[in-house]
C-alpha cells in the first residue's frame, strides 16, 4: 500500500511531482517559467514531504531530483526580459540541493554561482529577492562556510549592491551576512567597497536615471550597449554632418546626463564579483563631477541611508577583523586605512563619524598587536609628514605649531642626508637586498619630508627663506638620491612663482578665488592654464632653477 505522501490526490507528492516535471518540459513556459505561481508552492511541498518521510525519504528525493534540476536550469536560463520574478523559487530549489545534495552525489558549488550570476545579478534591487537571498544565507551559513567557503567573498560586490538598493530595512539581516563576505582574498577590496557604499548608491542611481528600473537586466548589459549608440552616432556624423553631443562636457552640470560607462571607477563599482584588486580610481573627472552634483543636489533617501549604514558596517567589519584576523593582514590593512582617511564622500557627518571609527581601529590594532608599530614605522612617518603638509600644520592660525613642525621636518631632512652622504659605506655587501631596501625606503621618505617642507612654506610665507635653504641643500647635494633632488629642484622654482605654488602646493582646504587659484577637480571639463608645467621638469642646467615665467611667456 502506497504511503499517504505518496497516494494520488492534489496535495500528495506524485501531484506536486508531476506539476513540476510538465513545468520542466513546458516549451510555452520557456520564456518565462516562474510566471505560474504554481510551481514555487508545489518545490515547497515536494522539500517538506522529503523532510518529513521517514523511510521512503530517499526514494522520493531520487525522484525529485532530476526534476528540480532541469527546473533550476530553465529557470536560470530565462530572457532576462521574462516579467515574472525566479529569485525566490531558485532560492527554494537551492535549498533543497543543500538539504539532499549529499543524498543524490550533487555539489551545489555551480548552482550557487549561477544563482549569483544569471538571477541576483538582475533581481538584487527587487525587495522580497534581496531578503530571501539574506535569509538563505543566513539560514545555510554554517553550510556555506564549510563546503563553499568562497562563494560569499567572491560576491560580495553584488551583496552591497543588494544593500545599496534596499536601505536599512535589511540592514539587521545584512549584518548577520557581513563576516561571511571575509577572507585572505576579499578583506581589503570589503574595506574599500564599504568605504565607497554611499559613491555605490550615488552610481546605482545614475544608472536607473540613465537606464530605467534596476530590476530585471544586468548593469553589465547596460554596459554593452553604449558601444552600438555610439558607433551609430558616428555613422550619422559621417553622413548627415550633424555634431554627436558632448557628454563629457555636460556630465559635470547634469547629473540626469547617460554614465560615462569607461570611467574606471564607475566599473569597479558597478561590478558583481570581487576581483581582488584593493585599488580605487578616486582621481577620475567623472567621479569628481558626479560626487559635486551629489552634493549639490538633494540627498535621495537611499544615499540618506547608506550615509547611515556604512558607519556602521565598518564598525562591524573591524570588530571582526581585531577578533579573527592575523597580523599580516591587519598590518596591509591599516596603510589603506590611512590613505581612505582624506578620500570618501564629501558629507561632514559621514566623514566625521568614519574617520572617528578609523582612528580607534587603528589605536586598537596597535594595542592588540604592537609590533605592527616597528613594521609600519616607516609607512607612519610618510602618512605623518604628508598630512603635516596637506594641512598647512593645522591652519593660519598654528604659526607657532608650524614653525615647532617645520624645524622638525628640517631636522628629519639634514639627518638623512646626513645618513645618504655616507652612502652605504658601512654595510659589507653581505645583505645586498637589504642594503637596497633601505636606500630605497629612505629616498621616499625624504620625498615625503621635502614635500611637506614646500607645502607648510607656501601656506606660512615666513617660513620661505628657511625653505628656500632647505631645499637648497638638497638641489647641491650630488649624493642624494635622483628623485629627491629633481623634487627638491621643482620645488624650488614653484616657490619663485607664489600664485602658482600656492595652487599646486596649498593645502587642500578652500582657498577663496585668489591669483593662481585651480579647483583641480573641474580638470577634466575645464581649460584650467596654458602653461606648460612640464618645463619645470625639463629644464637644465643648474640644481636651483633660476628662471621666471617671463622666460617662457614672451612680452609684448
Amino acid at each position: 500500500m502506497a504511503s499517504p505522501e505518496l497516494a494520488a490526490g492534489d496535495g500528495s507528492y506524485n501531484f506536486h511531482l508531476r506539476s513540476l516535471s510538465a513545468a520542466s518540459r513546458d516549451s510555452a513556459a520557456a520564456a518565462d517559467p516562474a510566471s505560474d505561481p504554481n510551481l514555487l508552492e508545489s518545490v515547497r511541498r515536494v522539500c517538506e514531504m522529503c523532510k518529513e518521510a521517514k523511510g521512503a525519504s530517499d526514494e522520493m528525493v531520487a525522484r525529485a531530483f532530476p526534476v528540480m534540476s532541469k527546473l533550476f536550469q530553465r529557470c536560470a536560463a530565462a530572457p532576462t526580459q521574462s516579467v515574472a520574478s525566479s529569485g525566490v523559487l531558485l532560492l527554494t530549489i537551492l535549498q533543497f540541493f543543500l538539504d539532499f545534495g549529499e543524498a543524490v552525489l550533487h555539489d551545489a558549488d555551480g548552482s550557487l554561482r549561477t544563482f549569483f550570476r544569471s538571477c541576483l545579478s538582475r533581481e538584487f534591487a527587487d525587495p522580497i529577492v534581496a531578503e530571501r537571498t539574506l535569509e538563505f544565507l543566513i539560514a545555510n551559513k554554517t553550510k556555506i562556510l564549510s563546503s563553499f567557503p568562497t562563494l560569499i567573498p567572491q560576491f560580495f560586490p553584488l551583496l552591497l549592491k543588494l544593500i545599496a538598493s534596499n536601505g536599512e530595512r535589511l540592514e539587521r539581516k545584512f549584518s548577520e551576512v557581513l563576516p561571511l563576505m571575509m577572507s585572505a582574498g576579499s578583506f581589503l577590496p570589503l574595506f574599500l567597497s564599504l568605504m565607497d557604499l554611499p559613491m555605490l548608491v550615488v552610481a546605482l542611481e545614475k544608472v536607473e536615471r540613465s537606464s530605467g528600473t534596476l530590476i530585471g537586466s544586468s548593469i553589465a548589459t547596460i554596459q554593452k550597449s553604449a558601444a552600438p549608440e555610439m558607433l551609430l552616432a558616428l555613422m550619422d556624423e559621417a553622413y548627415t554632418g550633424s555634431a554627436i553631443e558632448d557628454a563629457i562636457g555636460n556630465a559635470g552640470s547634469d547629473d540626469s546626463g547617460p554614465l560615462d560607462l569607461a570611467d574606471p571607477m564607475f566599473l569597479d563599482l558597478l561590478k558583481d564579483e570581487n576581483d581582488g584588486i584593493a585599488a580605487k580610481h578616486w582621481t577620475s573627472p567623472t567621479i569628481s563631477s558626479t560626487l559635486q552634483a551629489a552634493v549639490n543636489s538633494q540627498q535621495s533617501d537611499r544615499l540618506k541611508q547608506s550615509l547611515k549604514m556604512a558607519p556602521r558596517f565598518l564598525t562591524l567589519y573591524f570588530a571582526t577583523a581585531l577578533r579573527d584576523v592575523n597580523d599580516s593582514l591587519l598590518c596591509a590593512l591599516i596603510p589603506v586605512v590611512m590613505s581612505r582617511y582624506a578620500a570618501m564622500f564629501p558629507d561632514k557627518v559621514y566623514s566625521f563619524e568614519v574617520r572617528k571609527r578609523l582612528s580607534d581601529f587603528i589605536l586598537a590594532a596597535f594595542q592588540r598587536s604592537p609590533d605592527i608599530i616597528a613594521l609600519l614605522k616607516t609607512e607612519l612617518a610618510l602618512h605623518l609628514c604628508w598630512a603635516i603638509g596637506e594641512h598647512g600644520a593645522g591652519g593660519k592660525n598654528r604659526k607657532d605649531v608650524a614653525r615647532e613642525l617645520f624645524e622638525n621636518l628640517e631636522l628629519l631632512l639634514y639627518e638623512n642626508l646626513a645618513t645618504s652622504r655616507l652612502g652605504l659605506s658601512q654595510d659589507t655587501g653581505f645583505d645586498p637586498m637589504g642594503a637596497s631596501s633601505r636606500k630605497s625606503s629612505q629616498a621616499r621618505l625624504l620625498c615625503f619630508v621635502v614635500t611637506a617642507i614646500a607645502k607648510l612654506a607656501t601656506f606660512h610665507n615666513e617660513l620661505l627663506p628657511r625653505a628656500r635653504v632647505s631645499l637648497a641643500k638638497v638641489a647641491r647635494s650630488r649624493t642624494s638620491d635622483r628623485r629627491v633632488w629633481q623634487r627638491a629642484c621643482d620645488y624650488l622654482g614653484l616657490l619663485n612663482e607664489p600664485a602658482i605654488c600656492l595652487s599646486v602646493l596649498g593645502p587642500s582646504t578652500a582657498q577663496g578665488n585668489g591669483p593662481g587659484i585651480v579647483n583641480w577637480s573641474e580638470g577634466g571639463t575645464k581649460m584650467v592654464a596654458h602653461i606648460p608645467f612640464y618645463l619645470l621638469a625639463e629644464q637644465k642646467g643648474a640644481p636651483i632653477h633660476d628662471f621666471s615665467f617671463d622666460d617662457l611667456v614672451p612680452t609684448e
